[in-house]
């Protein structure tokens, strides 16, 4: 247990644990330091400026972010020198930054935006000289806007120290210091892997999404386009905190309402491709057990962590699941099965998603998903985008009516659910594939082992299969690539060491927290915000009839009058894909093929 240490700050006396920053110590009674670059998730950079106070006894001021706090220190945070310098250094940032705060993505979220109005900032008395610096569009996924960054560091810590990814870092020095990529060639052409953790940690808005809402909204005022929309688990839990609700409110019924109101021709749901998820992979993973197949089966509905494989453990290839991501497998399904339905020309249907993720923007232009014919999925829209259209179509979300998705691919089990939260996948694929070895459901559903964000989670299971006797399982979740990278350099060691690895089945996600964590949720979220949304999606799960994947009527439909069975030759046509390896070094460009589902892609 730390040693506890006493401090004053603005004479009130104060106890915290020992390593406590003045500036933690300070929040922690309550006391707000204005700051800037600092975010209670990421190592200090100590980069603004800002959080300067003063300590009595020692010379000039010091950064409390990144200085401890010390027994008997004694620290004034609001002084007439101390407002008169913060002011002046916001005011100095402000003259190197493109204030265009109407036209802004992040308007009314931009940290600075709010600092400045807080510091009552409201000329500046230095001359702007800002650089005409040309904006990076060469990401499908996320768009850079050099003139907004002011240096703060924190996309490159998310970036390297979360991620482990190292796509970006601070080049050149003093006044010229800035945000780039290797050789300055542009995200699209670096090791990133589309995460978009850079832009939820970013304050301005230098850094956002790859907007398509223009591309949408033609689709919708087009009289002869079908417009079908899908909505990922986590974005039912994420609605609610930007429109005065409680966080973590399960906004389900109003999302689908909103939809409807924005003019979308059928309003179905992600969850339900998430349950034809589990089918899939369940059965992969059972006859891998069976038949003494290669393992650990690595999960593969994180388009980022599948980048971040297919660039740095090219090997592991083999060892994750062929299955598209529920996204694809929907896109897929919209363009066949609902097209023959409802007898609609596929050519005709724009397909939409609404994900909480930048990544799914890469995965949806991926060469190889457009196995019906055409694009599995048009547009993808993250969390951010919906919202702004919900604004600009003046819909009140929060006194809206209630309304349900549409029939056929608009059902789903609370196994769907839970797939939005760090092991939520894991714990749905593992009720189903319970049942399946063992012909009858768990006694408990609520795999809580695999719940939480600890970084890396490991959980083992005795299943009595049919023929096989009791079955040791040992499974592990990681969030965060950076874990995922712990977890792979341990399993890369055992199966080099013994020939084999110690789990069977691995969920990754790329983004801490999983999806209600993802690159294109709101801006500014705590590690703390996510477990709330996690929490909201455990709380639809456990209220659900139905809680385990296969239960799915309308999944169940989709395989008696179309699949066939889970594993068939017409589902790994359509529903299974194939990986390939990427250069590091040249923007993660295509070298070859390294994993094929026999069968698939020919």
């Amino acid at each position: 247990m730390n040693a506890e240490i006493r401090l004053t700050v603005d004479d009130r006396e104060i106890t915290v644990a020992a390593g406590t920053t003045i500036l933690e110590a300070a929040r922690q009674a309550g006391i707000q330091i204005p700051s800037l670059c600092y975010h209670p998730n990421l190592k200090p950079t100590a980069s603004c400026g800002v959080c300067v106070v003063e300590i009595a006894g020692m010379p000039g001021l010091k950064r409390s972010c990144c200085t401890p706090a010390e027994n008997g220190m004694r620290v004034t945070t609001n002084s007439k020198a101390l407002r008169a310098l913060r002011k002046t250094l916001v005011e100095l940032v402000l003259s190197n930054h493109a204030t265009e705060c109407p036209t802004c993505a992040a308007n009314g979220r931009c940290e600075l935006q709010d600092l400045a109005n807080a510091m009552g900032v409201d000329f500046n008395r230095f001359q702007l000289i800002v650089e005409d610096k040309p904006i990076d569009e060469s990401s499908p996924s996320v768009h850079r806007d050099p003139k907004k960054c002011i240096a703060c560091g924190r996309c490159v810590t998310v970036c390297s120290d979360i991620q482990s990814v190292w796509a970006i870092d601070m080049v050149n020095r003093g006044f010229g210091v800035n945000v780039n990529t290797f050789f300055q060639e542009g995200l699209g052409h670096s090791a990133c892997v589309n995460c978009g953790q850079c832009t939820v940690f970013c304050p301005t808005g230098a850094l956002r999404e790859r907007s398509e809402t223009d591309a949408v909204w033609d689709a919708i005022l087009d009289p002869g386009k079908i417009v079908v929309v899908q909505e990922a688990p986590s974005i039912r839990v994420t609605l609610a905190e930007e429109f005065g609700m409680e966080m973590g409110t399960v906004t389900v019924g109003k999302m689908y309402a909103a939809l409807k109101k924005i003019g979308f021709d059928y309003v179905f749901d992600t969850n339900f491709t998430a349950d034809l998820t589990i089918m899939e992979e369940g059965t992969e993973l059972i006859e891998r057990v069976k038949s003494g197949g290669a393992l650990p089966l690595i999960t593969s509905c994180s388009p980022g962590w599948i980048k971040f494989m297919e660039t740095y453990f090219p090997e592991f290839a083999s060892r994750t699941s062929t299955c598209k991501s529920p996204q694809q497998m929907f896109g897929t399904m919209v363009k066949t099965y609902f097209a023959r339905e409802k007898g609609l020309d596929p050519a005709k249907i724009v397909s939409v998603s609404i994900m909480p993720c930048t990544a799914k923007k890469f995965e949806a232009r991926r060469p190889e998903m457009r196995d019906s014919g055409f694009p599995d999925v048009d547009h993808v829209l993250t969390t951010r985008e919906f919202v702004r259209m919900i604004k600009e179509a003046r819909i009140d979300f929060k006194n809206l009516p209630e309304e349900k998705a549409d029939d056929l691919m608009g059902a789903y089990t609370g196994a769907a659910t839970i797939f939005g939260a760090t092991g939520g996948v894991m714990e749905a694929a593992i009720r189903s594939a319970y049942f399946l070895l063992a012909g009858k459901n768990l006694d408990n559903l609520d795999v809580k082992a695999v719940r939480g964000l600890e970084g890396i989670k490991e959980a083992t299971l005795v299943i009595p299969a049919e023929g096989l006797g009791e079955l040791n399982v040992k499974v592990a979740v990681a969030h965060g690539l950076g874990n995922a990278r712990s977890l792979l350099d341990k399993v890369r060691q055992q199966i080099q060491e013994t020939g084999k690895s110690e789990y069977a089945f691995i969920e990754i996600m790329a983004c801490p927290g999983g999806c209600v964590g993802g690159g294109g949720q709101p801006y500014g979220s705590v590690i703390a915000d996510r477990a709330r949304r996690g929490e909201g999606l455990y709380r639809e799960d456990s209220g659900m009839a139905k809680r385990q994947s296969h239960e799915n009527p309308e999944v169940q439909r989709i395989y008696e009058t179309f699949l066939q069975r889970p594993g068939s030759d017409v589902c790994h046509r359509l529903l299974h894909t194939c990986y390939f390896e990427r250069s590091l070094l040249d923007g993660g460009c295509v070298k070859e093929a390294t994993h094929k589902h026999s069968g698939h892609h020919g």
